[in-house]
């Protein structure tokens, strides 16, 4: 059905059933002559009388009171699909997909799902760990996450969380046994737990900066590995160095199972971001999770 084939019909429900193209016409929110022009056009292109009209009466003819059988349920029906619809911007309900890494997962998302539902327990979230960084449209995700840097340009995004940093940890029997590096080059004389990109399996160098000093190490050691969790297992046992998430490790150094060292060169960087492809006509419930970040980011 065309748009205009839907305005025609319903100018026809509105006269049929006010009996009166003023009446109709008020209840429309046009004018009686262009509701009048209308219903002509209606009448001519299905080639028969609607509605008798005289000079103090409109009624609907014969054909009109069969289609009006009809037509009633069918306009009654596509009025509701359609507050159905708009109420879900006042009541969001639905699937929510998002993609995002497991370190966001754990540190940034976990904590709002508990909340979230509570704000939104219409809303079901289905959260895929991928650390590949997938095509999010292409896959068919509604948003995904990313360290702020990592978010190609032509996406919408929102900051997810505080800043982040990364920090060089050892146990305190490593350090005994192999001393600490002084500056990050020497590195590459110690036995570091290497990290690869879960991308394409290369090496990650790790980046330091201070000031307007910034240094890539290519280091090396006894295990190299894309899981985190693996990673610091092998600094706790003191297998070698290992760089990680400070969100990682913070009871670890706090508890004194992990040193950290190299501290002036990793400075904070722009944490996880929310992202996804366009403001337009977003599905309900990703506005309401970005709307929920909002207001958590602006209470915070």
């Amino acid at each position: 059905m065309r748009g205009s084939d839907y305005a025609e019909l319903k100018a026809f429900a509105a006269v049929a059933e006010q009996g009166n193209f003023a009446r109709a016409a008020a209840r429309l929110g046009m004018s009686p002559s262009a509701l009048s022009q209308t219903i002509r056009t209606l009448e001519e292109r299905m080639g028969i009388r609607l509605l008798n009209r005289t000079t103090r009466s409109v009624a609907p003819s014969e054909a009109g009171r069969r289609l009006l059988a009809r037509l009633l349920p069918a306009l009654a029906d596509l009025d509701q699909a359609v507050a159905d619809v708009a109420a879900l911007r006042d009541r969001p309900a639905g699937l929510l997909r998002i993609n995002a890494p497991r370190v966001a997962i754990v540190h940034r998302l976990a904590p709002l799902v508990a909340p979230f539902h509570a704000a939104y327990p219409d809303i079901a979230l289905d959260i895929i760990v991928d650390d590949k960084l997938s095509d999010i449209v292409a896959e068919r995700f509604d948003a995904g996450i990313r360290l702020g840097e990592m978010v190609e340009k032509d996406m919408v995004s929102v900051k997810l969380g505080d800043e982040m940093r990364l920090v060089v940890v050892a146990s305190p029997d490593y350090v005994a046994r192999r001393g600490m590096p002084e500056t990050p080059r020497e590195l590459r004389d110690h036995a570091c737990v290497a990290s690869r990109w879960p991308t394409d399996g290369s090496l990650y160098h790790w980046e330091f900066e201070r000031g307007d000093e910034k240094l890539e190490v290519a280091v090396s050691g006894p295990l190299s590995t894309t899981d985190n969790d693996l990673m610091l297992r092998a600094a706790l046992d003191g297998v070698g160095i290992g760089y990680l998430f400070e969100e990682h490790v913070t009871d670890h150094l706090a508890a004194g199972r992990l040193v950290r060292m190299l501290d002036d060169w990793t400075p904070p960087f722009p944490g996880f971001h929310l992202y996804y492809p366009s403001r337009r006509q977003m599905p309900p419930p990703l506005r309401a999770f970005v709307d929920f970040i909002g207001r958590r980011r602006s209470r915070s």
